[in-house]
């Protein structure tokens, strides 16, 4: 039996899940409410999480589970997340240089939030929380070939809308 903290174990998946639910609900409020939810549904389960394998795949499976839910409920498949600041790296060129940084990465935001659900959760934990694609299959409960395929097809359908604009010279 695990000894799990819910201060020590679980406060600190805060951010892991705020990411996670933003990139499926495409909007601040939601995804910190959705949190706010995983966090009480797991602080009311706080008896059995001894029981829990991994406390962070079971956390993120909550939080999915709860962002689908609240999606379903207010059928909001396509709105987009205008109201997010971009973090930028520091950049020392030109303003201009900056201008068409700052323009890329929100192309590729947009692209990334175009995905289907599937395919950005998947790309969301691989590719910008780190995890390994057996972590990715417990927590959407798919087999990690799906996990694979999914990453692959977001990957391919990301660089082929961004080589498409680019080369048609924006």
């Amino acid at each position: 039996m695990n000894d799990i903290s819910f201060r020590n174990d679980v406060l600190p998946l805060k951010d892991v899940l705020y990411r996670l639910a933003l990139r499926i609900t495409l909007k601040h409020e939601e995804a910190q409410d959705i949190v706010q939810d995983t966090l009480m549904k797991v602080w009311s389960k706080r008896d059995e999480l001894g029981s829990i394998e991994s406390i962070e795949a079971y956390c993120l499976t909550i939080c999915r589970n709860l962002a689908l839910d609240r999606i379903k409920a207010k059928a909001n498949h396509t709105e987009s997340i205008e109201s997010i600041q971009i973090d930028t790296p520091d950049q020392k060129g030109n303003p201009y240089e900056q201008m068409l940084q700052q323009d890329r990465i929100e192309l590729v935001r947009r692209m990334v939030n175009s995905l289907p659900e599937k395919q950005r959760s998947c790309m969301q934990l691989r590719d910008f929380e780190g995890r390994t694609y057996k972590e990715i299959a417990q927590i959407l409960n798919i087999s990690e070939d799906q996990v694979k395929v999914n990453i692959f097809r977001a990957r391919q359908a990301i660089k082929q809308k961004y080589q498409e604009i680019e080369g048609y010279g924006l």
